[in-house]
C-alpha cells in the first residue's frame, strides 16, 4: 500500500488522475528521504548486521526465513519485563522512516522494527511478497529475540500485515494498532488500487527513495522488482474472514484519516468484528473499563498525511497500550 512520510514545506499541486496523484505521493516520501538520509546516501554496498546498525543505539541484525535474510532492529531493553512494541513499516518503506512512531514509545517499553521482504536492509526482493509471508518473517523475528508475544503497530502494508500475523500466530501478538490499513484488499478505495497498478519504475528514477533502497538494500539493483512486487501484492484478492477477525484474542486500534485511501466503511468494520460498537457503553453515556476495540479518524487526513500526525497517534495509540480507561469529565 502507499507509504508516507514528507515535510510541512512540501507543496504538490492537486493531481488530475489516480497516477498524477500516486506519483505526488512518492515524490513527498522522497523529499522526506532525502532529508533524513545520512549523507553516504549514495553508497551501494550491501549491508553487514555491522554496518546497517541505524545511527542510533538500536541493535540491529538478521534471521534467515524461507530463502531471505529479515533485517530488525531493538530500542530498548527486551529483559526489561515490558511487553515490547512492533512496528511494521508499509509499502517502499524501511524500518528507519518509522523513527517517528518509534521515539516516542522508547520511554515506557522496547520496540522492534522489521524491514519488510525485499525492503530496506533485508533481502527477498526477487521473491514474491504476500501478508502471509511477511506475518511468518515477523514471527520468525520474536522467536529469535526469544519474545513470547509483542504488541504491534502497522502502517499500510504492516498494518494488513499486523493483521495476518494476529490470525495466523495469535498467541505471539497481544495488542494490535492497525494504522492506515485493511484486513482485505477491497478495503482500499478501487481508484487507489488502480493508481498503484499503474506505477513504474521509472516514476522513481534518481528519485531520494530509490537512492535509499540502493543504499540500504542487500540487491541495490533490485528496486524495479521492489516495485514489480508491489503492484502485484495490490492487485492480489486477500481476505481475512470475519470469524477469523473476531477470533484475534488481543485488542485493536484502528485510525486512519478522514482522506485516507482506506474507506471509512471498512474502518468501521474493522472496528465492529474487534468489539467496537459497544450498545451498552453508548447507552450508559460512559466507560467503566478499557474498550475491547478503538476508533480514531483523524480529520482533514490523508494517508500519507497521517505519518505527520505522530504525536496524536502515539499519545492515543499509548493510553490504548496501557489499558487505561478514559477519564470521566468533571462535574459529572
Amino acid at each position: 500500500m502507499l507509504p508516507h512520510r514528507y515535510p510541512h514545506t512540501a507543496i504538490i499541486p492537486a493531481p488530475s488522475t489516480a497516477l498524477q496523484a500516486l506519483t505526488a505521493c512518492f515524490a513527498l516520501l522522497a523529499s522526506a528521504t532525502a532529508l533524513t538520509a545520512p549523507e553516504t546516501a549514495q553508497a551501494q554496498t550491501a549491508p553487514t548486521a555491522e554496518t546497517a546498525t541505524p545511527a542510533s543505539t538500536a541493535k540491529s541484525d538478521f534471521v534467515a526465513v524461507e530463502g531471505a535474510r529479515i533485517h530488525y532492529q531493538v530500542h530498548g531493553d527486551l529483559a526489561s519485563g515490558k511487553t515490547p512494541l512492533l512496528v511494521l513499516h508499509g509499502a517502499f518503506m524501511s524500518a528507519d522512516a518509522m523513527k517517528p512512531l518509534i521515539d516516542p514509545f522508547l520511554a515506557a517499553r522496547p520496540v522492534i522494527a522489521i524491514d519488510a521482504r525485499g525492503h530496506g536492509r533485508s533481502g527477498g526482493v526477487d521473491g514474491k511478497l504476500s501478508y502471509d509471508r511477511m506475518a511468518d518473517d515477523a514471527a520468525a523475528v520474536l522467536a529469535k529475540l526469544g519474545v513470547k508475544q509483542a504488541d504491534v503497530l502497522g502502517y499500510s502494508m504492516g498494518g494488513s500485515t499486523a493483521v495476518a500475523l494476529a490470525v495466523k500466530h495469535p498467541g505471539k501478538v497481544g495488542k494490535q494498532v492497525i494504522l492506515s490499513a485493511t484486513s482485505r484488499l477491497d478495503g482500499w478505495y478501487p481508484e487507489v488500487l488502480a493508481g498503484i497498478a499503474k506505477l513504474t519504475p521509472e516514476i522513481f528514477a534518481g528519485s531520494p527513495m530509490e537512492s535509499e533502497y540502493k543504499r540500504l538494500s542487500p540487491e541495490p539493483n533490485g528496486f524495479p522488482k521492489l516495485v514489480e512486487n508491489i503492484k502485484a501484492i495490490d492487485a492480489t484478492p486477500f481476505v481475512f474472514p470475519d470469524e477469523a477477525i473476531r477470533a484475534i484474542p488481543g485488542k485493536t486500534m484502528v485510525i486512519i484519516g478522514d482522506a485516507d485511501g482506506v474507506t471509512l466503511d471498512h474502518a468501521i468494520q474493522l472496528f465492529k468484528l474487534r468489539g467496537g460498537g459497544d450498545v451498552a457503553a453508548a447507552t450508559q453515556g460512559f466507560l467503566t473499563a478499557a474498550p475491547k476495540a478503538r476508533l480514531a479518524i483523524l480529520p482533514a487526513t490523508s494517508h500519507i498525511g497521517i505519518m505527520t500526525e505522530a504525536p496524536a497517534i502515539t499519545a492515543m495509540a499509548t493510553a490504548f497500550l496501557d489499558d487505561k480507561v478514559p477519564p470521566m469529565p468533571a462535574g459529572f
